[in-house]
């Protein structure tokens, strides 16, 4: 017969441990809550239009975190494994958007009105079309060669050795991009109707807040990408190749998956977008040099953590909370500027000691653990 019992789900009990975590939790939130209330509310530093900078310019960051923060999401979904040389990935994408501008400046299109005219004003929509396609050609070739020299002769490996692998891969693209490059920090040329530091001015308070042009074209790019990753992965083939791969590699190959050609393909998808965000990179804050994808490519892996890793939808979120958290977090503790990146990091530590998971993480089959 069967029983009418029902059995209830065992609970880990509390031990002495994990309620000190709790209460240093607690305690820290604690803390983190009174000097925000005392700083924004109580002292009042800054006004409405100086938080809305700072909202703005946190987004923009966001958006580009989240960009990167989609090719580890991705990577790890599939390989299960962190592709630390990702911020590379963007570093060649952004260098690719800047050898186009330069190429494209020094291709003069006179005109009767202007002699000295060149092809990137001359037509700028166009010019920036081809700095991204570009740009995001070169990242995702450079991640596809990543995969197959780097990480598929280790698909067998124990997870600490492609982990390992992909550190030294970090460490050669930098090199490689110091060797070819030069280490000297190298401007972004942008078209003039591009030109930093100008935008839309608005009212807010008693000043005016600029939206920049190049901001603006970072936001928009930023969520068309994701949504288009997003269809990808939700409504084509591929997608289901890849949610299928990611789910059980046997089976897959099993249903006449081929299976390395969905890992390939999944480096180039995820190259691209970090090829995008390097050129909005260069273009918003208009430096580009061998070093520049590693601090947003740690900080982007943050943001994948901090959203749930192995979750498109939660790296998004993790990257435009972390950006907008990070430019608006100094001004909120009444901190130094300068302190963001301890900011960033320290996000990492609690989210690894409280949530493990992320804000939108998945339970994970023992097959994944």
């Amino acid at each position: 017969m069967k029983s009418n019992t029902i059995s209830l789900p065992t609970q880990k009990p509390l031990t002495s441990g994990r309620i000190t975590q709790y209460v240093l939790g607690a305690l820290v939130l604690g803390l983190i809550a009174w000097r925000i209330i005392s700083v924004v509310f109580i002292e009042a530093r800054y006004g409405a239009d100086t938080w809305t900078r700072f909202a703005i310019s946190g987004l923009i960051l966001g958006g580009m975190y989240a960009l990167i923060a989609i090719g580890y999401t991705l990577v790890y979904g599939i390989l299960l494994m962190i592709n630390f040389a990702h911020g590379e990935v963007m570093m060649s994408g952004a260098f690719g958007g800047y050898f186009v501008f330069e190429a494209l400046r020094s291709l003069k299109v006179p005109t009767a009105a202007d002699p000295n005219l060149n092809f990137l004003n001359a037509h700028p929509v166009i010019s920036v079309i081809i700095a991204f396609i570009i740009g995001m050609a070169v990242a995702s070739t450079t991640g596809y060669f990543l995969e197959r020299i780097a990480y598929r002769p280790l698909r067998g490996a124990p997870r600490l050795v492609p982990l390992i692998s992909a550190i030294g891969a970090s460490i050669f693209l930098q090199n490689a991009a110091q060797l070819l490059f030069g280490p000297a920090r190298r401007d972004y040329t942008n078209p003039t109707i591009l030109t930093r530091g100008t935008g839309w001015s608005i009212p807010i308070g008693d000043s005016n807040v600029i939206f920049t042009y190049t901001g603006v074209l970072s936001i928009i790019l930023s969520i068309g990408l994701m949504i288009a990753l997003f269809v990808i992965v939700q409504r084509t083939k591929l997608g289901k190749a890849m949610r299928a791969v990611a789910q059980d590699k046997r089976t897959a190959a099993l249903m006449g998956i081929d299976v390395d050609d969905v890992i390939g393909k999944t480096f180039i998808i995820s190259g691209a977008l970090a090829g995008a965000a390097g050129v909005m990179w260069g273009l918003h804050n208009g430096l580009v040099y061998y070093y520049i994808g590693f601090i947003p490519g740690i900080k982007a892996f943050t943001a994948a953590v901090m959203g749930g890793i192995g979750n498109i939808p939660g790296a998004m979120i993790g990257g435009l909370f972390l950006g907008i958290l990070e430019s608006v977090g100094p001004a909120a503790l009444g901190i130094d500027f300068q302190l963001k990146d301890v900011i960033a990091f320290s996000i990492l530590v609690l989210v690894l000691i409280f949530r493990p998971s992320g804000i939108l993480g998945q339970v994970l089959s023992e097959e994944k653990v």
